[in-house]
């Protein structure tokens, strides 16, 4: 899900486990450990387009390196607080949490606003306001003291805040490798958007409000716990939303006399209301939206498949892509390249009309010796329907 979702997860556990050791390093590290399987996203700047679309939610997001990973960094932890420069490397750390800050909140508004950088504006000195705030009370005065945890503490908190993150994102449609590297297997069970704040913003409320209260007192704890436990209500609320959603576009097709092989269905972004589904038949695909508040019957769109324009023989550009798609996708003819639209996500209209209906698409060209590469990938509207996509989604929630 999106990097303040996990920061937020992360921060939770970490109080669960370390909260009444240590008070709010807890949350502060059980946060970092939340982020650190998604900095897999550094990996485009040194793979290739196709390299980096297989990197992503890969090793990073597997039950392994959460094992691994909980032993490095919570010996890491550990020997920070041990340090003679410990000030200046907790100055540093904190430093780059709220660098991870300000991305993570400026991700979330420009899901609702696209290009909308006027935020940081606002969003950039709060955050710096808060860290030194901080860091002038915790590190510059004479009552300072490290937290009393040992080695294992703390690599418990880094195994849970570092094994919550991928569990989290199986319920995604993105999904992730859980198990590799011995298997590239996405667990994808897509039963909740990637971004949704009815997920979210309770979570956040509890976690900030536990923030507040001594960590001895109870309520501390009663109100993080209260936290987990709504985050994980509404979770178990989507797996059987998903179901009942299935079941709907399965009898729709039924009673239309459409013959489905298989099917996917994944809830848009911001809600579990609106959902994309795309079933595949012998020669096409059939998409279609549906929200739990339309009053009209469920309309299918016929999509070619168009799989016999490329060939994925002896190209491993096309593999990865198939096997990155689960095998639902079409194949659009452009001005002198193809697109290789992934259905798994939807469409924006629910009708897959054009090219530029589909939320992730892949530009392939042939190289110079005429193999075919991936040269772009493009996820979102095209330019000029940003500016609408809020709206037209907001309108397609409510039925309209």
């Amino acid at each position: 899900m999106d990097s303040l979702t996990q920061i937020v997860l992360g921060a939770a556990v970490g109080e669960v486990v370390l909260g009444k050791k240590i008070g709010n390093r807890a949350m502060v590290w059980g946060a970092v450990g939340g982020t650190i399987p998604d900095l897999d996203v550094l990996g485009g700047l040194f793979l290739s387009n196709i390299d980096n679309v297989a990197f992503h939610r890969g090793f990073s997001h597997s039950i392994l390196f959460c094992i691994l990973g909980a032993f490095v960094f919570g010996w890491l932890a550990y020997q920070l607080y041990q340090s003679s420069f410990h000030r200046w490397l907790a100055i540093l750390s904190k430093s780059l949490a709220g660098v991870l800050i300000i991305a993570a909140i400026q991700f979330v508004i420009t899901r609702f606003s696209p290009d909308t950088y006027w935020s940081l504006m606002l969003i950039i000195p709060s955050v710096v306001f808060g860290v030194f705030l901080n860091v002038k009370k915790r590190y510059f005065n004479d009552n300072w003291s490290p937290p009393q945890a040992t080695i294992r503490n703390w690599q418990w908190l880094f195994f849970w805040a570092l094994i919550t993150h991928p569990l989290l994102d199986c319920f995604t449609m993105y999904g992730t490798q859980l198990f590799a590297p011995f298997s590239d297997m996405r667990v994808a069970w897509s039963t909740i958007s990637v971004v949704d704040p009815f997920y979210t913003l309770p979570f956040l409320v509890c976690l900030i409000t536990a923030s507040r209260i001594d960590r001895n007192k109870k309520n501390r704890r009663l109100w993080n716990y209260w936290g987990i436990g709504i985050s994980s209500f509404y979770l178990v609320f989507t797996v059987w939303n998903k179901h009942h959603i299935d079941t709907l576009f399965k009898n729709a097709a039924i009673r239309q006399n459409i013959t489905i092989h298989r099917s996917i269905s994944n809830p848009t972004i911001l809600t579990n209301i609106l959902w994309n589904y795309t079933g595949e038949s012998t020669y096409y695909y059939y998409v279609a939206q549906y929200s739990m508040l339309d009053t009209k019957g469920i309309t299918f769109s016929k999509i070619d498949k168009n799989h016999q324009l490329i060939s994925s023989k002896n190209n491993p550009t096309m593999q990865t892509l198939k096997w990155f798609s689960d095998g639902y996708y079409t194949i659009h003819i452009m001005e002198d390249s193809w697109q290789f639209s992934d259905l798994r996500f939807g469409t924006f209209s629910g009708k897959g009309d054009g090219p530029n209906d589909f939320f992730f698409r892949f530009l392939l060209e042939k190289d110079k010796d005429g193999v075919i590469q991936l040269s772009k990938t493009l996820s979102g509207p095209p330019p000029e329907k940003k500016e609408q996509l809020f709206p037209s989604l907001i309108r397609r929630i409510r039925g309209i």
